[in-house]
């Protein structure tokens, strides 16, 4: 479709004998005022390739092209220009403006191959500016996932720590899921897992804020139970909705490998794994942070650990993925799949829950929450 915005008839009327003998399959509109050309390009819900004159009633020179631009981003423009308004020509390209035209120099050839340039054109600059957002998008989910998925800080190589974060397909970026293991002088391993409600970059960069609070709290050696009152704090000072809260999963591992302190804020239980069995334990659990601040009492379970025990901790999202119209993988799922696989070394041991979960959940759409995993203990297996 061709707009053209020009106030004398005598041009409009050039404008469409050539248009007529030109090889371009296009209707014409005519509007004779800027305003005028604005409300179609309001209502109008296809490209458009806009001629425009500069020397309207109602708007002259540049701030035409400006506000055509601002009213319709997505159209074409080629400037009618006179045969002494060259720079003037040049000048609404830099603007915004595809190409311009002499009118004094017009021929049907001439009309169409600026119109298919400036829409050609035109379609090019779109796709670079999608091209440009997916880079900064990219760009800012890997400083998103430096932040969510550390390396982590463990003094010795007495302590084995092996993650696996997957994105939830529904968004195939990274959200509010996020852990840490930090090991502090005395010997004693922190770890931390934790899920922010919702799905977005809001969402991830409090799952970073959050992170990184419970780091700076035990490297300045804040006690558990304080860890877990500082992070309700901080999400509910940080977070862009008052609905928004977050789970969150603590352990402190003792040098000894025998025992592992647990406070547990709304966070799914975990699994316990040696050499011949896993199991599912659920620790003392207390409210989620967020959802009634000042009000959520949490307490330390001490959970004792077999000989060479392992620690699973993982995100809701490992279980509820779908595996039937109307049924989950569910806890007892991921423990039998847990129990299946239980004679793997660790790092091929979480490859195998993420993997058969997200198989069994691929016909129903695949797994659309975030997954985090974390393998821990003491010794390698």
């Amino acid at each position: 479709m061709i707009l053209l915005v020009e106030d004398d008839a005598g041009d409009a009327l050039l404008v469409e004998e050539m248009l007529a003998d030109s090889d371009l399959d296009s209707s014409l509109t005519w509007c004779k005022s800027l305003a005028e050309a604005q409300r179609f390009l309001d209502a109008c819900t296809t490209p458009v390739c806009v001629l425009l004159d500069l020397h309207l009633p109602d708007v002259h020179g540049l701030d035409a092209v400006t506000r055509i631009v601002r009213t319709a981003p997505d159209a074409a423009i080629v400037v009618l220009t006179g045969t002494a308004e060259g720079e003037a020509g040049l000048m609404a390209v830099a603007t915004g403006a595809q190409d311009y035209l002499v009118k004094g120099r017009l021929d049907p050839e001439t009309l169409s191959r600026a119109v298919r340039y400036a829409l050609q054109r035109k379609q090019v600059e779109r796709t670079t500016a999608a091209l440009r957002v997916n880079e900064l998008m990219a760009q800012e989910n890997a400083r998103l996932e430096r932040g969510l998925l550390p390396v982590p800080l463990l003094r010795d190589n007495n302590f084995q720590a092996v993650a696996r974060y997957e994105p939830g397909r529904a968004h195939g970026l990274l959200s509010g899921d996020f852990y840490d293991v930090v090991q502090t002088a005395d010997g004693t391993v922190h770890a931390v897992i934790g899920d922010v409600s919702g799905h977005g970059a809001a969402e991830a960069a409090l799952g970073v804020c959050l992170r990184v609070a419970w780091r700076t709290a035990v490297l300045c050696g804040t006690e558990q139970l304080e860890q877990v009152r500082l992070l309700e704090e901080i999400l509910v000072a940080e977070r862009s909705d008052p609905h928004v809260f977050a789970t969150v999963t603590s352990l402190d591992f003792v040098p000894g490998g025998r025992t592992v302190r647990v406070v547990r804020a709304g966070h799914p239980g975990l699994l316990v794994r040696d050499r011949s069995s896993v199991v599912w334990e659920e620790p003392q659990v207390g409210m989620a942070l967020g959802l009634l601040p000042g009000v959520g009492r949490w307490g330390r379970t001490e959970l004792a650990l077999p000989p060479g025990g392992q620690v699973v901790l993982f995100t809701d999202g490992l279980f509820e993925g779908r595996t039937g119209p109307s049924s989950r993988l569910g806890e007892d799922g991921l423990l039998a799949l847990a129990r299946k696989h239980g004679t793997l070394p660790a790092s091929a041991f979480v490859d195998a829950l993420v993997e058969e979960a997200a198989e069994g959940a691929a016909p129903y759409g695949g797994l659309a929450d975030d997954v985090a995993v974390l393998h821990l203990g003491w010794g390698t297996r």
